[in-house]
């Protein structure tokens, strides 16, 4: 099964860390990264989406994160 994740923060490191540690995790980068100004936060938001190859079969609560 092909598992997707879709990496969300406010424009920091911590965005660089969360997409590092997905990466170190055998998560590949699917597509470009996304970026916005959302006002709500008062800044900028960062997206990546993420991809891997697991052998499991999908259930919608499996935590994807712990994959």
């Amino acid at each position: 099964m092909k598992a997707y994740r879709l990496l969300t923060a406010e424009d920091s490191s911590a965005f660089c860390h969360k997409v590092t540690e997905a990466l170190s995790k055998g998560w590949e980068l699917y597509g470009d990264p996304v970026m916005t100004f959302d006002a709500a936060v008062g800044g900028v938001v960062c997206g990546q989406a993420v991809t891997k190859e697991v052998e499991a079969d999908y259930d919608p609560s499996m935590k994807l994160g712990q994959l």
